[in-house]
């Protein structure tokens, strides 16, 4: 090599060198520096991309961060969907994304699987089976995930290993260009043939990328250290080099900016993986002029630990936030748990503890998840508190079903009294009877659900036959009539002068006789109809309002009513069977509506980013369907009993 190839060398070549260093004279000064230099990103680099991995582990699906912004869709997949979009996840890529969907997937199936398992035990030991022999049936479906999964792992065995194959050939690669670049810098050959060969050496060294990382390190060291050998070898001229340096400033001032752009990024994660392919940019271009290097890289790194800071607050946050549902769920599990059930003495007790309890759940349900290590140990803990909270609570109803069998009886037996007495025509005498036996009724406490309505209806159905032949014998139409009005006014007065300070059930029990007396009395004068009729239901309103009755059981009670006025004459069980077909013909409609809702709500869960509020609407139009759909059903119910 000569001084002509370096004095003739035109500037246009010169400006094509990526990885040009100084002259000879200053070779071995910067060529230390930028050893320090780039070796300090690597280990940047290297500690950074850490942090990111395990934050990323730390924060995998089904241990809150990833599971709660998938979970917020408010999907809910049966076990053959999940099996469904598995196998089309496996059968589609391995990126990071579906990795994780695949992990959130598997856990939702099992959290599916679990359930079952567990309602199939509860339901054998009920039956008298133990739990020791319980053995849970194979599910043909899990066989099937159990399979795909398997596939998923080796083709994630195949990708990594054919990923590690890659690492090692390139490995093998640089090894040989480093040898190579080596015997550049002992060739004696023509400057403008070793010089070519020098940037293709450094072109093959870019497109060889990932390597083993133990070996990444050592390998940068030895292609600096050969690719400085070379340039001072060559001695490229000033010119040469402070072209090189303006150019790689040029670079390296542009990374800064946009790094320093990044702190405005409001994805923090996207920021710190932009910010590891900055940094390794960053290493592949060459040095600048000695006197800048100190303060461009002192600014490139400020502004990195920026976004490392970011990144490092952001997932901090999460992990604060997964503190505080930790603290919230062990809150509520200590609330059940301090339940003291010797205090739970009547249904109204249980009926508020139940309503405790499960508004504690939904209250579960809205707080996000707790730390890894802790999320699964607090939901058992507080599944099991809800367990005993309801082993309790049937315990107490198995203790008073043989009380309200009892009742029952009780009632029967009024019933029967009732039965004899209702063809009576004593008419003072069987009147004062009845209304002994209808306080009575009031004494005696509940029934079973199941029989509660039957009973109820036998009995006042007899109450109604003989106040209605009492009516009907009345020696005057008319002054009968004017003593229903008086009947009706002075009921209506019992109604608005009910005693506030009494209990509810009493209070309710005793409104009840009141209506059943009201549908006792027979007719009033046509004119005064719709007037007396009106201030009887806005003293019945004002007692339900009163009394906390909700619009249901007020509808259902007042049209049990006028099912009574409705049965009277000759053409009663004709108007029930038009009334009936109404009711079935509104069915018909609200169902067909309420379908075209949950399709339509459904479409919007999967679909939709941003249609919260309009899910919202339709649920709640949804829940009232269902509210008015049970009602009806009540009614014909209610129908079909006065056809029997």
């Amino acid at each position: 090599m000569n001084d002509t190839h370096e004095t003739n060398l035109p500037v246009e070549e010169s400006g094509e060198l990526e990885e040009a260093k100084a002259p000879a004279a200053m070779a071995e000064a910067i060529g230390e520096e930028v050893m320090a230099e780039e070796n300090t990103v690597t280990e940047e680099s290297t500690n950074e991309t850490t942090v990111a991995d395990n934050t990323t582990e730390d924060t995998a699906p089904g241990d809150g961060v990833q599971e709660d912004s998938l979970s917020a869709n408010n999907v809910k997949l049966t076990k053959e969907e999940i099996l469904s979009k598995l196998t089309g996840l496996v059968n589609s890529s391995l990126e990071s994304s579906v990795r994780n969907d695949i992990e959130l997937l598997k856990q939702t199936f099992y959290k599916i699987h679990r359930l079952e398992v567990d309602e199939l035990k509860k339901a054998f030991i009920e039956g008298g089976g133990e739990e020791k022999d319980f053995h849970a049936p194979e599910d043909e479906i899990e066989v099937k995930i159990k399979d795909i999964l398997n596939i998923y792992k080796g083709k994630r065995a195949t990708q990594h290993e054919e990923e590690e194959q890659r690492k090692s050939a390139n490995y093998a690669l640089k090894l040989q260009l480093i040898d190579r670049m080596k015997e550049l810098t002992e060739s004696q050959d023509d400057f403008n043939k070793l010089y070519n060969e020098f940037k293709e050496i450094q072109q093959r060294w870019k497109e060889a990328k990932p390597v083993p990382q133990e070996h990444a390190n050592e390998l940068w060291k030895n292609y600096q250290v050969y690719s400085e050998r070379f340039y001072d070898l060559i001695k490229i001229n000033n010119q040469f080099r402070d072209y090189d340096f303006k150019k790689n400033m040029e670079l390296k001032t542009a990374l800064c900016e946009t790094v320093e752009k990044l702190e405005h990024e409001a994805d923090v994660i996207s920021a710190f993986h932009q910010l590891q392919k900055l940094h390794q940019q960053w290493r592949e271009i060459g040095p600048v002029s000695k006197e800048l290097r100190e303060n461009l890289w002192a600014r490139f790194k400020a502004a990195s630990a920026i976004i490392n800071k970011r990144h490092q607050e952001h997932f901090e946050g999460l992990k604060a936030k997964e503190q505080e549902n930790l603290e919230a769920k062990t809150a509520i599990c200590e609330d059940i748990e301090k339940i003291d059930y010797s205090i739970l003495k009547t249904f109204k007790d249980w009926e508020g503890k139940n309503t405790e309890i499960i508004a504690a759940q939904e209250k579960w349900k809205h707080i996000g998840f707790a730390p890894k290590k802790h999320n699964v140990k607090v939901f058992e803990r507080f599944r099991a508190a809800c367990d005993t909270y309801f082993s309790h609570k049937g315990e107490f109803y198995r203790h008073i079903k043989e009380d309200m069998e009892k009742n029952l009886d009780l009632k029967k037996a009024l019933c029967e009294k009732v039965e004899a007495l209702k063809n009576s025509t004593e008419w003072k005498e069987t009147t004062e009877k009845l209304i002994a036996l209808q306080k009575e009724w009031k004494t005696i406490g509940s029934v079973p659900r199941k029989h509660s309505d039957a009973v109820w209806r036998r009995f006042i159905s007899a109450c109604d036959y003989f106040f209605e032949q009492k009516n009907k014998n009345a020696s005057s139409h008319k002054t009968s009539e004017q003593a229903n009005l008086a009947a009706k006014k002075e009921l209506i007065e019992k109604i608005n002068g009910l005693d506030k300070s009494m209990g509810s059930d009493d209070a309710l029990n005793l409104l009840k006789d009141y209506m059943a007396q009201w549908n006792a009395v027979g007719f009033v004068p046509f004119k005064e109809k719709d007037r007396i009729y009106k201030e009887y239901h806005d003293a019945i309103d004002k007692q339900f309002d009163h009394l906390k009755i909700d619009q249901s059981d007020r509808k259902m009670q007042t049209f049990r009513n006028n099912l009574n006025e409705m049965t009277s004459g000759e053409k009663g069980k004709g108007k029930l069977y038009g009334e009936r077909d109404k009711l079935m013909r509104a069915y018909e409609r609200m169902k067909s509506e309420l379908q075209t809702y949950e399709n339509n709500i459904g479409f919007l869960s999967i679909s939709s980013k941003g249609g919260g509020g309009l899910i919202k609407e339709m649920e709640r139009k949804i829940d009232t369907l269902k509210e008015e759909m049970a009602l009806i059903i009540k009614k014909i119910d209610a129908i079909d009993e006065n056809l029997e």
